[in-house]
């Protein structure tokens, strides 16, 4: 959006949860266009690049600034089974990202692909990291405020219009060794948690979370290695758990979560439970289940009115399969609950996840 606003279209959505998460190059959002921020009727809304001005036209209403040339637009648009499908399709397919100039033309011609930086391979040049870098602080200059930060950057040929290259073989040879350092650096915070409040075994996140703004490590961390984004907590609420009520770590064996009459997670959209391993990737099974939650058909309900989810390998029995998310046959593993447009009280950690207990 360096030379003009992009309008982002969707039409009439009814009762159906959906959301346009706006990013900016940091990974800190800047607002939103959805349900919740902007509601559901049809609407055509103007992203706008830092330090436009201009006049828009009739009926498009502008977003917020946006804080670099560059974002992401991360849309959800929520479906409910396979059945779903066609009517989902039907509305993705009115989504329209338009540049201004062409906004209202008849039949405009889109462009299908801008010119986007290709990543520096780190496979074929150990600098790879640090020549993307220097590319992407010349798209998306950093704020005035890290002018001094950017001094110092330079000084080791960090920076819009540098060369790594040019630097001293030491100098290199450091920039190599900080890259490759780097990595296990934020996946140590991301599992430390250490920002979050811990209940139950439950990560509570931060009021910060998606907009952890300079401190950069956490930024880099939970929003760019865990997710590329993170949503703003009114929106959606991310509970991680990596321990069961015992404080052990979730691995192999079956375990079980049971949410008392009444206490089900507190949303006005919907929420899941999803299980991954200890490289962050799906768990494949015999059900084709990953997730389960609110939308799940068939779920058991207790007599008592509570919910008990069985997290396990293999199947808890027939009559309690529908309640049954799969985990791995060994190995360590852990659970996401995501809550979507959650009530204050979860925002807030006043609504307490129960715990994950392990099945002797």
């Amino acid at each position: 959006m360096s030379t003009e606003p992009v309008i982002l279209s969707h039409p009439e959505m009814g009762d159906r949860y959906f959301t346009f998460e706006l990013v900016g190059i940091t990974s800190d959002n800047y607002d939103y266009v959805g349900r919740r921020a902007t509601g559901s009727h049809a609407g055509d809304f103007a992203l706008v690049g830092p330090g436009w001005e201009g006049e828009l036209p009739a009926g498009v209403r502008r977003t917020a600034t946006a804080p670099s040339p560059w974002i992401l637009v991360l849309g959800r648009t929520l479906i409910d089974g396979e059945h779903d499908l066609p009517a989902v399709h039907a509305l993705q397919d009115q989504y329209r990202l338009t540049p201004l100039h062409l906004f209202g033309e008849q039949g405009a011609a889109v462009p299908e692909r801008r010119d986007v930086l290709e990543p520096v391979d780190q496979e074929r040049d150990p600098l790879a990291p640090w020549k993307t870098l220097n590319a992407m602080l010349a798209e998306n200059p950093p704020p005035e405020r890290h002018e001094i930060l950017l001094r110092q950057f330079a000084e080791i040929g960090v920076g819009a219009g540098l060369d790594v290259e040019a630097q001293p073989e030491s100098v290199r040879q450091g920039l190599i060794a900080a890259a490759a350092a780097g990595l296990p650096m934020l996946q140590e915070q991301l599992l430390s948690g250490d920002w979050a409040k811990l209940i139950n075994g439950w990560r509570y996140p931060p009021r910060e979370m998606g907009h952890f703004g300079d401190d950069f490590v956490k930024r880099a961390a939970e929003q760019a290695l865990f997710g590329v984004a993170a949503n703003d907590l009114e929106e959606t609420v991310y509970l991680v758990a990596f321990d069961d009520e015992e404080g052990e770590k979730l691995t192999t064996g079956r375990y079980e979560i049971r949410f008392a009459a009444g206490a089900l997670p507190p949303v006005d959209a919907f929420w899941s439970l999803t299980a991954y391993d200890e490289a962050r990737n799906l768990i494949s099974n015999p059900i084709d289940r990953y997730s389960i939650g609110d939308r799940t058909r068939g779920l058991v309900t207790e007599p008592d009115g509570g919910l008990t989810l069985h997290l396990q390998p293999d199947s808890p029995g027939a009559d309690r399969e529908n309640n049954w998310l799969p985990t791995p046959q060994e190995g360590i593993w852990f659970v996401a609950l995501r809550m979507y447009l959650p009530r204050p009280e979860v925002v807030d950690a006043r609504w307490q996840c129960p715990p994950i207990s392990r099945v002797r």
